[in-house]
């Protein structure tokens, strides 16, 4: 069987991603200027540029995108074909990439919308105090007890379902804190606040949400023509109304990513492509399944001949 493609999601940035893959080949640097043309900024700079910009969700997001495009674009020139893969999927923000590889959207389209998306959830985070909490070697049971005890006080929810011992609460401040005090009474040996912006995948980003459903009806999404697999789901969605309302509900519901490898898995599927920023997806799926091969193009040395 042909083998998937995953793509990551926020938190695979870093300073200068993207760069080698311009400096190697000719199609990157030109899609990073059609990324500038199309912003009306220069993104390739905010990426490369020295400081913690390339880590503000509002450049991260298209970043990410245009990155990870950047890099599909020359695998395709040295052979890849999208349409035999047997899967597309995308951790989050990468969901935008897998649609737009499974070629349900435009470029152009696809990097606006997440530029908004970025924007939007920047927003939402600068109204209300919020965050996330990767809670250690916990279990989704035990997560969706300790956002019980958080949710007491204020907004508080299960925001990633990565992999095994990789779950994520998301919520207002508060509600955070009561968790890192309780966290041990629920088998959990550590809590960690992750360094983001705010509360993603929860209700902290509701006006974050409406924004992108707003935007989303004014773009065109047709049917993946490859397996497109959702986040919010962690199964195929082939209807385009469909796919609007998950990528606008996403930005609230938690990311069920464990599931929708196991989904894969269940259908046969045991090999991957992961285009870079970076290599996030090969370790999760390490946790999911250590049998599951996770080819890596995070660098040009990688890319296949």
């Amino acid at each position: 069987m042909s083998e998937g493609i995953l793509f990551p999601g926020q938190g695979a940035q870093f300073e200068g991603m993207g760069r080698d893959w311009c400096d190697a080949h000719p199609l990157a640097r030109d899609t990073f200027a059609e990324a500038d043309q199309i912003l009306g900024f220069s993104l390739s700079e905010k990426c490369w540029s020295s400081g913690a910009e390339v880590n503000r969700t509002d450049i991260a997001q298209p970043g990410i995108f245009t990155t990870s495009v950047a890099i599909v674009r020359v695998l395709e020139q040295q052979g890849l074909d999208l349409s035999a893969a047997a899967l597309c999927a995308g951790l989050s923000l990468g969901e935008y990439t897998a649609l737009w590889a499974a070629g349900g959207i435009d470029f152009a389209d696809g990097l606006r919308l997440v530029r908004l998306r970025g924007e939007a959830m920047q927003d939402a985070s600068e109204k209300i105090p919020s965050s996330m909490l990767s809670l250690m070697g916990a279990d989704e049971q035990s997560a969706q007890a300790l956002a019980a005890v958080g949710s007491e006080h204020g907004i508080c929810a299960v925001a990633n379902l990565n992999a095994p011992g990789q779950v994520i609460l998301s919520g207002e401040i508060r509600p955070l804190e009561v968790v890192e005090e309780k966290a041990k009474e629920h088998g959990v040996r550590r809590t960690r606040r992750l360094v983001v912006a705010g509360g993603f995948h929860s209700e902290c980003m509701r006006p974050a949400a409406d924004r992108l459903a707003n935007a989303l009806e004014e773009v065109e999404i047709r049917a993946p023509r490859v397996p497109f697999v959702s986040n919010v789901s962690a199964a195929p969605t082939a209807d385009p109304a469909r796919i609007r309302e998950q990528l606008a509900a996403q930005v609230c519901s938690p990311v069920l990513w464990e599931r929708s490898i196991r989904w894969a898995i269940g259908e046969g599927i045991v090999t991957f492509l992961e285009p870079g920023p970076g290599q996030v997806l090969a370790g999760l799926m390490r946790k999911i399944d250590q049998d599951v091969l996770v080819r890596s193009a995070a660098t040009p040395s990688e890319s296949p001949s």
